[in-house]
């Protein structure tokens, strides 16, 4: 099944007799804002128009934990991210459509943990929202109960002992900007850097100018340069979770399976005690 979907899939998908749970996960990135800019609110883009059907899902507070040792944005409780996605009407049995604000993070997000907690079916919208053609609405759909189960699986999942190893053992791609990896520049975390092993592989140089992903014969062309052959055991980590969860899913894109380490840089650079490489080279 592929992972992503065109925005006219979605409006054929959409008029069809079984529609998808459509779910939009606009978000940014907090980071420092000027004096007197209000912070990004995707609740209110939202409000403002959203793809008609679609339901709200807020990643700070739905689909990761509190920030703290584990990092900015780890894991939600599982029980609790289990109650949120069937507040916003997702079942089992019912395929599930996720979009941004065009980005792909924040919808890369909710796929990766509805994939790996293992719902189904699971699409994200190629470009986000503003690939889509169609009008917009400001109605809030009915509530509809869903009924899904999350069960996390055994495959997919990194935390930092098994980044640390499939560094050595496969390949660790660090989904960061390439200033970030080599330790030039850190405006989030406590030191700048990667994790010993690692490889550079911005997840911005996954798509084109329009944010939609580049063909899946070019991702795989570019994986495979990097280290992701046939056989290999593919990971991705970024600084908190998100823009690595992108990874991931150009990833399937291209036909490689990969597990996402969630605490990434943020948890992994808030311990002293664990290595820290810095400039081009992976070690």
């Amino acid at each position: 099944m592929n992972a992503i979907i065109s925005a006219a899939e979605l409006a054929t998908a959409l008029s069809g007799e079984r529609p998808p749970t459509l779910l939009d996960v606009r978000w940014q990135l907090s980071v420092a804002k000027a004096a007197g800019e209000p912070a990004f609110d995707g609740r209110a883009e939202y409000a403002a128009g959203h793809v008609p059907g679609a339901v709200f899902v807020d990643l700070d507070a739905e689909l990761a934990a509190a920030p703290g040792p584990d990092g900015r944005h780890p894991l939600p409780d599982i029980a609790e991210f289990g109650a949120a996605m069937r507040r916003a009407g997702v079942s089992s049995k019912v395929p599930v459509i996720v979009y941004d604000g065009g980005q792909g993070w924040a919808a890369a997000r909710a796929w990766w943990l509805l994939r790996w907690t293992g719902h189904p079916d699971v699409r994200v919208l190629d470009g986000g929202l503003p690939a889509w053609q169609g009008d917009l609405s400001v109605d809030v759909p009915a509530s509809v109960e869903g009924d899904f189960e999350p069960v996390p699986q055994a495959a997919g999942f990194l935390d930092a002992d098994g980044a640390a190893a499939l560094a050595r053992s496969g390949v660790l791609f660090d989904a960061r900007a390439g200033e970030r990896y080599r330790g030039e520049v850190e405006p989030i975390d406590r030191v700048g850097g990667h994790i010993p092993g690692a490889v550079s592989a911005p997840t911005v140089q996954n798509v084109a100018a329009d944010g939609r992903f580049l063909p899946a014969g070019e991702l795989s062309a570019r994986f495979r340069a990097l280290g992701a052959d046939d056989g290999t055991e593919v990971g991705v980590y970024c600084g908190s979770g998100v823009s690595g969860a992108h990874e991931v899913l150009a990833l399937a894109v291209a036909g490689i399976p990969a597990a996402l380490y969630v605490g990434s840089w943020s948890q992994w650079s808030s311990d002293p005690s664990r290595p820290v490489a810095v400039g081009p080279d992976p070690q």
